[in-house]
């Protein structure tokens, strides 16, 4: 007789393909936006975005839901003023900024929220609001 091991609450959500959020802990936007999906009652998987970026097949999808792979960046955050991204942008390939984003979360625009069939990056109440509806 073999005892199942018990789901953890993130392989639970995982299962049912409840929405991902990916945070970094000490940004402001991003508590604020865990507190109000759990202020709704809405089940989500937090991921921790500088430790594991989205994947390039996230980003991809997240393209669709945003429209512009600019919005897809953390256009005030160091590493892209570094790496001078401002400049080379415009003329990235895109699967080129996909792999760059997929190997820095620094990079990315956060929260970044993606769900079956619903994405954003950045955290407006209004928005979210209705696109969770």
């Amino acid at each position: 007789m073999s005892a199942e091991m018990p789901l953890t609450t993130n392989a639970i959500i995982r299962s049912i393909g409840a929405m991902k959020i990916y945070t970094y802990s000490k940004c402001s936007t991003c508590r604020k936006a865990t507190k109000w999906l759990k202020e709704q009652n809405l089940a989500f998987e937090e991921i921790p975005i500088r430790e594991t970026p989205p994947s390039v097949h996230e980003l991809k999808r997240m393209l669709g839901h945003v429209g512009d792979l600019k919005k897809l960046f953390n256009t005030s955050g160091q590493d892209y003023r570094a790496l001078g991204l401002k400049d080379k942008l415009p003329t990235m390939l895109a699967e080129e900024a996909f792999e760059l984003l997929a190997s820095n979360g620094n990079l990315i625009k956060r929260p970044f929220l993606i769900d079956q069939g619903k994405g954003t990056t950045g955290f407006k109440q209004d928005v979210w609001a209705g696109m969770l509806k």
